[in-house]
C-alpha cells in the first residue's frame, strides 16, 4: 500500500522559515507529480505548489517568492521550504502525490492516481 508521511510542522514567528517534508512509502516504482496543498478553514483544499518528476515546477502566486518546492525522486520525498512566513500562511498543509506506479504485497503492480497525506498543521504567531 502507499502512505504519504508528513513532517516539519509546529508554530512559528512570523518572518521566520520552517521546512515541510513528506515521504511516500511502499513498493513506489515512480510518482508523476508531488506537492503540497493547505486546507481552508471551510476545508476546500488551496493549491500551493506541485513538482513533476520531470522538474515541471508549479507555485501559487501567494506564496511565490517565499516558498520553494523540491522533491527527491530515488527517494519518493517532496520537500516545502517556507520562507518569510506570515500568519496568512497558518494552515493545514497536506501532501499529495498524483500519478504513481507501485507494487502490492501479492506481486501484482498497480497505477494509482492520488494519493494524500494526514496533514500537518503550520502555525504562524504574529
Amino acid at each position: 500500500q502507499v502512505q504519504l508521511v508528513e513532517s516539519g510542522g509546529g508554530l512559528v514567528q512570523t518572518g521566520e522559515s520552517r521546512r515541510l517534508s513528506c515521504r511516500a512509502t511502499g513498493r513506489i516504482s515512480s510518482v508523476k507529480t508531488m506537492g503540497w496543498y493547505r486546507l481552508t478553514p471551510t476545508g476546500a483544499r488551496e493549491f500551493v505548489a506541485t513538482l513533476s518528476d520531470d522538474g515541471i515546477t508549479n507555485i501559487a502566486e501567494s506564496v511565490k517568492g517565499r516558498f520553494a518546492i523540491s522533491r527527491d525522486n530515488a527517494k519518493n520525498t517532496v520537500d516545502l521550504q517556507m520562507n518569510n512566513l506570515k500568519p496568512e500562511d497558518t494552515f493545514v498543509y497536506r501532501c499529495v502525490a498524483r500519478n504513481l506506479i507501485y507494487t502490492r504485497d501479492d506481486g501484482r503492480t498497480f497505477a494509482g492516481s492520488e494519493y494524500w497525506g494526514q496533514g500537518i498543521q503550520v502555525t504562524v504567531s504574529s
